[in-house]
């Protein structure tokens, strides 16, 4: 995967997981909260891990 697919990804991820967790404070529900938290730190590596790729590449 390329690291602007990456990017764009861990942007996705981090986005959801900063929904549910909106949710699951907005609920009381603190699954939901742990969920949101573990897909926004998924999408902050997949960020990271993206611009890693892009930095190898150039020269």
């Amino acid at each position: 995967m390329s690291g602007t697919k990456d990017k764009v990804k861990g942007m996705a991820n981090e986005a959801v997981g900063n929904i549910k967790q909106g949710i699951g404070k907005v609920t009381d529900n603190d699954r939901l909260r742990a969920e949101g938290k573990a897909q926004e730190i998924k999408g902050e590596a997949q960020q990271v891990a993206g611009k890693v790729k892009d930095a190898v590449k150039k020269p």
